[in-house]
């Protein structure tokens, strides 16, 4: 390897959803099987690794500068080793960009587990050494992480996609749906309870496929009771939902086991049922808003958030507008708003009626008014009441302050003192704002801080 910092650092670079970010964990593992460390820069990095995304066309043009870069680095010290994996290594069209521009390494999301070997075949001389497989294979366990310190955890419960929505990659480059057995889950969240995490956060590409596939009869609501009885973890979330398989079992063990935080994302991605026919999506804008007044009916104070597609092919205004109104019907806690992008290898790329990005970025301005308005209203309905919060660490926009989060997903900044970072506190909300809330700590007369 490398001779420069003594050849046995790695950096890596990631971009994307909380699965490259739990992605990125496991590729720190293998490389720390390696005996290498950490490095602060990339300036002592022996070893590069790019966790890219190909979501969106912006996402990738990112990378292809900060790999540009990159590139300039490796140039002035040509021992560096360049690896490119995650998504937008599964691309035929991408890894042929890469030919020749000096990358060493170049692998899949499906073979992450062989990143170690590969390292090592450049080792031994070995140049451009391409290996992404086309297909899923098994899931491979155990995978070694290294997480970065915290109270919060990612696990993988499942890996791909099979609803191929018209717009998403995400099938192509994830594969289809797999299960990890669920005591290969339960072992991993005893693992990192042990390890101090208080919280751990179960993903999925639709976490609500969960068991298909698996020998044992076992659903998503089923590991939801497993992933409670494990000591030392006090909350449980989970991410994503698709709205065409939310089942009434899993509503009701959402509401009825303590652990589990009321919040759940379940994107909508558009209003009107002629694009959610384009789309692929599977269901109606009345199957959701049955869903969604069901789940608030169940669950009390639970916070809906969202996905929101503005711009896809052949959107009509009125189409726009139907968007809107389900905005203002459901009344999401909060929603991620994109424009369409492109994505070639997708059904959309070729629809259509494609929409002008002038059109696309006014519509989005409007959409983002609508939600920031209701976030605010939704916010402010909260000012006086006492909240339960999980104290994160020092605020990042006010250090002198601490950060907490709410069983609903809502960020909360307070002054108290840092022994209180890993705490659950209940927090008294003072002002409410469109993406954070202001509060005081709760205090028992003449018992100190109510915990």
């Amino acid at each position: 390897m490398p001779a420069d910092n003594d050849g046995r650092q790695y950096f890596i670079i990631t971009y994307g959803c909380q699965m490259n970010v739990r992605d990125s964990e496991i590729i720190a593992g293998l490389l720390e099987g390696m005996d290498f460390t950490a490095a602060q820069s990339l300036d002592d990095a022996a070893i590069i690794v790019f966790n890219t995304c190909s979501v969106r066309h912006s996402a990738e043009n990112k990378v292809y500068g900060k790999l540009g870069e990159v590139l300039a680095l490796k140039r002035k010290r040509p021992e560096t080793l360049i690896a490119f994996g995650g998504c937008m290594a599964q691309l035929p069209e991408v890894r042929q960009k890469l030919k020749k521009s000096g990358v060493d390494v170049v692998f899949g999301t499906h073979n992450i587990h062989e990143l170690p070997y590969l390292l090592e075949q450049t080792r031994k001389g070995e140049k451009e050494i391409f290996r992404v497989w086309e297909q899923e294979g098994v899931v491979v366990e155990p995978l070694p992480s290294q997480r970065h310190s915290g109270l919060s955890a990612f696990v993988n419960i499942m890996y791909g996609c099979n609803n191929f929505c018209t717009y998403c990659i995400v099938p192509y480059t994830r594969g289809r749906e797999r299960s990890r057995r669920p005591e290969d889950i339960i072992e991993e969240i005893k693992e990192i309870a042990d390890q101090g995490y208080r919280e751990v956060t179960l993903l999925g590409q639709n976490v609500n496929s969960y068991g298909k596939g698996l020998e044992k009869e076992i659903d998503f609501a089923d590991l939801l009771e497993m992933t409670a009885a494990v000591a030392g973890i006090e909350r449980i979330r989970f991410t994503t939902s698709h709205p065409k398989d939310m089942s009434d079992k899993l509503i009701d063990s959402i509401a009825g086991i303590a652990k589990v935080c009321e919040h759940v994302h379940v994107p909508l991605q558009a209003g009107s049922n002629d694009v959610l026919r384009r789309m692929n999506r599977r269901y109606t804008r009345e199957h959701y808003l049955e869903l969604a007044a069901k789940i608030r009916r169940r669950i009390p104070g639970v916070a809906i958030t969202s996905d929101l597609i503005v711009g896809f092919p052949g959107e009509r205004e009125q189409d726009f507008q139907d968007t809107l109104d389900m905005v203002e019907k459901v009344r999401f806690d909060a929603a991620f708003t994109f424009m369409y992008s492109v994505r070639s290898g997708t059904r959309a790329a070729s629809l259509p009626d494609q929409v002008s990005p002038e059109i696309k970025r006014e519509r989005l301005q409007r959409l983002n008014e609508v939600q920031y308005q209701i976030a605010r209203e939704i916010n402010q309905s909260m000012e006086g009441t006492v909240k339960e919060v999980l104290v994160e660490g020092p605020s990042k926009t006010n250090p002198d302050k601490l950060t907490s989060r709410t069983r609903s997903n809502h960020i909360v900044i307070f002054s108290g003192p840092k022994d209180l970072i890993g705490q659950l506190i209940n927090v008294r909300i003072t002002e409410a704002k469109t993406f954070s809330l202001f509060g005081e700590m709760v205090k028992k007369k003449g018992r100190g801080i109510l915990i």
